[in-house]
C-alpha cells in the first residue's frame, strides 16, 4: 500500500520482493540439476527469514523496548483512573440508591457527568478532532491540541492559512463522523434492548457508556504511544495531562454505572476493564511508527466518540434529569450541571 506506515505492509513488501527473486532465480537456474535447483530455493527462503526476523527485532530491541515499556505503563495508568471515583462516592451510596435520598444523590452526580460529558466533548474531543483532521491533510495545518504539540512539536508552528473549500469539506467529514456515532450507539442500544422495561433500559445505557470509554482510552493509548515515541519526557508530560483531564471525565462515568444499576465495585471492575483500549492504542501506535498514521486513525475515532459520549449525555442521562420537579433540586441539579462543564474548562486551561 503505497505512503503505508505499518510495519505489517513494509514486511509484506520485502516478502513479495523476495518471492519474486526466488522465482526468478529458480527460472534463470531452470538449465542447472534438480539439485542445484533445490539449493537455490533453500538459500533464498533463508534470505528471506532473516530479513522478516530483522524487521521483527527492530521492533523488539533496544531503545524500541524501552518504548513499549513505557508506552504501556503510561497507558495503563490512565486506564486506572478509572477507579479514582471510589475514593470520592461514599461507600453507602451503592446501597441506597433505592431510597429517596439516595436516588437525589445520584442524580447530583448524574448533573455532574451531564456537565463533564458535553465538555468533554465540546471543549476537548471535538476540538482535538479538528486539528488531527486538518494536520492529517496535504497543506497548511493550524496549531494542534497539547497532546499533538507534545507528540511531534512541529506541528504547533506551522502556518494556519489558505484551503478555505478543503476546511469546509474538513468539518463536514468531521461532523458525519459524530453523527455516525450518535446513530451507532442509537442503533445498538435498540439491537439489545428487547423490552420497555426501565432497568434493562439503563443497564444497556452503561454497557454503551463503557464502550465508548474503551474507543475513548483507545485514542489516549495512541496519544501516549506516539508521545514516548519522540522522547520520555514527552511521553511523561502527556501521560500526566491526560489523566489530569481524566479524573473529573471518570467520576462521571462512574456515576453512570451507578445508574445502570451496578454497585461500585462492580463499576470499578468494569472501569478497568475499558484500559484494555489503551492498551490496545498504545500497540498500534508504535507498530505504526508514524505520526501519520496516528494523525489519520485519530480523526476519524475522536468525532465518532463523540458522537456516543453525545448519545449518551442527551438520551440516557437527561431524561431522568428532566423528570426533577422540585424547584430547589432542579437548581441544584443545574449549577452541578455548570460545575461540570467548568471543570472540564479548568483542566483544558492547566493543561494548556
Amino acid at each position: 500500500m503505497p505512503g503505508c506506515p505499518c510495519l505489517g505492509c513494509g514486511m509484506a513488501g520485502q516478502r513479495l520482493l523476495l518471492l519474486t527473486a526466488v522465482a526468478l532465480e529458480l527460472l534463470g537456474g531452470a538449465g542447472g540439476s534438480q539439485q542445484d535447483l533445490w539449493n537455490r530455493g533453500a538459500a533464498a527462503a533463508c534470505r528471506l527469514d532473516n530479513k522478516e526476523s530483522e524487521s521483527w527485532g527492530s521492533l523488539l530491541s533496544g531503545e524500541r523496548l524501552d518504548t513499549w515499556i513505557c508506552s504501556l505503563l503510561g497507558s495503563l495508568m490512565v486506564g486506572l483512573s478509572g477507579v479514582l471515583p471510589l475514593l470520592v462516592i461514599p461507600l453507602e451510596m451503592g446501597t441506597t440508591l433505592h431510597s429517596e435520598a439516595g436516588a437525589r444523590r445520584l442524580k447530583q452526580l448524574l448533573s455532574f457527568a451531564l456537565g463533564g460529558l458535553l465538555g468533554n466533548v465540546f471543549l476537548h474531543l471535538l476540538p482535538e478532532a479538528w486539528a488531527y483532521t486538518y494536520s492529517a491533510s496535504p497543506g497548511p495545518i493550524p496549531n494542534g491540541p497539547p497532546s499533538m504539540a507534545l507528540a511531534w512539536p512541529g506541528l504547533s508552528v506551522l502556518p494556519s492559512t489558505g484551503g478555505e473549500g478543503r476546511s469546509l469539506q474538513q468539518q463536514q467529514q468531521l461532523g458525519l463522523w459524530v453523527i455516525a456515532g450518535f446513530l451507532t450507539f442509537l442503533a445498538l442500544e435498540k439491537m439489545f434492548l428487547d423490552s420497555k422495561e426501565q432497568e434493562e433500559s439503563r443497564q444497556v445505557s452503561g454497557y454503551l457508556n463503557l464502550l465508548a470509554n474503551t474507543i475513548d482510552n483507545f485514542t489516549h493509548g495512541l496519544a501516549v504511544a506516539a508521545s514516548f515515541l519522540v522522547s520520555k519526557k514527552i511521553g511523561l508530560l502527556t501521560t500526566m495531562a491526560i489523566l489530569l483531564h481524566e479524573i473529573p471525565h471518570e467520576v462521571g462515568d462512574f456515576a453512570i454505572l451507578l445508574r445502570a444499576g451496578f454497585d461500585r465495585w462492580s463499576a470499578a471492575k468494569l472501569q478497568l476493564s475499558t484500559a484494555l483500549g489503551g492498551l490496545l492504542g498504545a500497540c498500534f501506535a508504535i507498530c505504526t511508527q508514524s505520526p501519520k498514521g496516528v494523525e489519520e486513525t485519530v480523526a476519524c475515532i475522536l468525532p465518532f466518540t463523540s458522537g456516543g459520549f453525545l448519545y449518551i449525555a442527551l438520551v440516557n442521562v437527561l431524561p431522568d434529569l428532566l423528570e426533577e420537579d422540585d424547584p430547589w433540586h432542579s437548581l441544584q441539579q443545574v449549577l452541578l450541571l455548570c460545575m461540570g462543564i467548568v471543570v472540564m474548562v479548568l483542566f483544558s486551561l492547566f493543561v494548556e
